[in-house]
This record gives C-alpha cells, structure tokens and sequence, in this order.
C-alpha cells in the first residue's frame, strides 16, 4: 500500500540541500527572495524545520534565487525530482533527445 507524501516534508529537504548547495545562508536566501531581512533568516528556517508552510508566490521566489524549477521542490519521487532538475539545466538539444526519448 503506497502512503500518501508528505509534501511539506520534501520541500523542507529540498529547500535546505539548494541552499546549501548555492551556499547561502538563511538570512542571505530570504534577502534574495524577497523577504524583509530582519525576518529572513527566521522565516527560511522555519520553512526548512516544517513549523510554517510556504505559501506557492514564495515558494516560486525561493526556487527562482536557488535556480531550480519548482515543481523539484514537490515531487515525491527522488529519481523524477534529480530529472526535472537536470533537465530544466540542460541544452535545449539535450532537452528535445530526452523528449525525443521517451516518447
């Protein structure tokens, strides 16, 4: 039986592994996001713990400063999420074989 995901949990992983891989701090992604910077750093973390759930035109800022499509912050699916991440990054060739592919 397949439980249902838990979203909330995903995008906390994934927010905080594409903030440390930009290599910001809270403070400096919030900043970048649009977040008022005396709150920033609190808010980010509180997002990365799961204690208040980002709404989806913040969410969208963070993956927009982090360089990511947003739907990489949801997908519940580890494989299908490392795809959509490599291939929003990829060539358009590169993009057009994939699709190409698996057709």
């Amino acid at each position: 039986m397949r439980t249902t995901p838990n979203y909330r949990e995903i995008f906390c992983k994934r927010l905080k592994a594409s903030r440390l891989a930009c290599g910001l701090s809270q403070r400096r992604l919030g900043i970048l996001a649009g977040i008022d910077e005396f709150v920033a750093s609190a808010r980010i973390n509180r997002y990365e713990l799961g204690i208040h759930e980002v709404d989806i035109q913040t969410a969208q800022q963070l993956a927009d400063v982090l360089n990511v499509p947003l739907a990489y912050f949801y997908s519940d699916d580890e494989q299908l999420a490392e795809m959509i991440l490599r291939f929003t990054r990829s060539s358009s060739q590169i993009k057009e074989d994939v699709l190409e592919l698996v057709r």
